[in-house]
Parts: C-alpha cells; sequence; structure tokens
C-alpha cells in the first residue's frame, strides 16, 4: 500500500444505473484517489461488474454523477476514459486470440496521460517471465493463468493511473493466482491505483487501502482492510460461501 493523496482520479457520486427495467446501482458513491488500492467486493450479481462498467463508459448511468480526473463521464466515450489513464482488465480476459503475445502488448502500448513511459515492453517481460518465454504464441495457445497475465500485461502497456481487475483470479489454479497476488502487490507498490474485484476477500485484504461490499447495488460497508478483518460476522454474512 502506498501514501495517497487527496486528489481524486476517480469519483462516483450517487449513481444509479439500470439494464432496461432493471435497477442495478442504487445510489453507489466511490473515490479512487492518486496511490490508493480499493478492494470492490461482494456476491456474484451484486453489481460490482455494472459499476466498473459504469466507470468505463460502458454503461451510462441514469442518475447520479461520474468524474474522471474532473471530467464529467456523460461527455466522453469508453477511449477517452481510457486516454484519461484508466485501464480495464474485464472478467473473460478479452485477449486477442489471433494475435501473438508481443502483438497484443506492442499493440497497446503509448505514454500515460502525463507523458510517463514507465511500463515499458522489456519491464512488463521482467514482471511476467511466463509471457516473456511465449512471445509468439498466440493468444489462444496460453493458458488461462497466462491470458491473465497478458492482459494485466497489456493493460500496464498503456501506463495507467488506474487499474481497474475484475475478477483477479477467477477459475486460475492456486499456484497460478498466487502469481496473480505477487503481480498486484508490486503494480499497488508502482503507485498506480488500482481498483480490485475477487472473491478470496482475504488476498484482496492483503493490499487494498480501503474496501467496499455491495449488496444489491448498495454499498453496505466502506472502511480500511484492518476493519474489515475485525468484522467476521459481516464478512460471513456478505462474502461468505
Amino acid at each position: 500500500m502506498t501514501h495517497t493523496t487527496d486528489e481524486p482520479l476517480i469519483d462516483v457520486r450517487g449513481v444509479h444505473t439500470h439494464y432496461g427495467a432493471s435497477h442495478i446501482l442504487h445510489g453507489v458513491n466511490l473515490v479512487v484517489r492518486r496511490g490508493e488500492t480499493i478492494g470492490l467486493m461482494g456476491r456474484n450479481g451484486m453489481g460490482k461488474t455494472t459499476l466498473l462498467k459504469t466507470i468505463m463508459g460502458l454503461v451510462r448511468p441514469s442518475g447520479g454523477q461520474v468524474q474522471i480526473r474532473g471530467h464529467d463521464l456523460r461527455r466522453l466515450a469508453t477511449h477517452q476514459v481510457a486516454r484519461l489513464g484508466v485501464a480495464y482488465v474485464p472478467e473473460g480476459r478479452g485477449i486477442f486470440a489471433n494475435l501473438s503475445v508481443r502483438e497484443n502488448l506492442l499493440m497497446a502500448a503509448r505514454p500515460g496521460s502525463d507523458g510517463r513511459r514507465e511500463w515499458t515492453f522489456e519491464r512488463v517481460l521482467e514482471t511476467f517471465p511466463r509471457l516473456a518465454e511465449r512471445l509468439d504464441h498466440g493468444g489462444q495457445q496460453l493458458s488461462g493463468g497466462e491470458q491473465q497475465m497478458l492482459t494485466i500485461g497489456r493493460a500496464l502497456m498503456t501506463n495507467p493511473d488506474v487499474l481497474i481487475l475484475d475478477e483477479a483470479t477467477e477459475g486460475l489454479a492456486p499456484l497460478i493466482a498466487r502469481e496473480i497476488w505477487r503481480i498486484c502487490g508490486l503494480i499497488c507498490a508502482s503507485g498506480i491505483s488500482s481498483i480490485i474485484v475477487d472473491k478470496n476477500w482475504r488476498h484482496v485484504t492483503q493490499i487494498t487501502d480501503r474496501n467496499l461490499i455491495l449488496v444489491k447495488g448498495r454499498v453496505v460497508f466502506e472502511g480500511d482492510s484492518h476493519t474489515l478483518r475485525a468484522q467476521p460476522d459481516l464478512v460471513a454474512l456478505h462474502l461468505g460461501v
């Protein structure tokens, strides 16, 4: 966990989101400041992915306000949100299966919103040595864990200010999941702000500054990791299997 400032990179205020007649998010608030790591938790179907898609402009809010670095989301297309320094690693990964590992990475390479080029091709390969061994493999030839590494590495190639990671380790073998958590820790320590969604609340709270729990599209808990771990009844109620 890193030192934070009060500058909001993402500011979600009283957001409501619908899918047709279905009311998914109910007045959600979320602030992400520079250098801050947020855990977003809750059981399946509680609105986590909808909130992430709303932040990215993939789903438009029906009420409330979202600001990305002070810019009103209503005036932004999704690619403009990305250009403002927000990188999205979706559930299901979304790599280009017909491109090689090298091509997947290099196609995303660009300086950050302030011109930074800290995450180079070489640095990504140092962080993900498995990818360095598979540069000429097609995306479809990679294991699930390698695909997750590739999609995170591709996001880092954009030199983001905020990395949004949906279902960080879902479906991965325990050994690979541990490697993903190690990498998440390195990313957080590098100063990139993060929103991390994962069902393993114990691992999430080891690297997050603050955590939110969503239940049926409403925030039922917001607090630091120590406070959450100190409330086992709350965890069992909202996150227990």
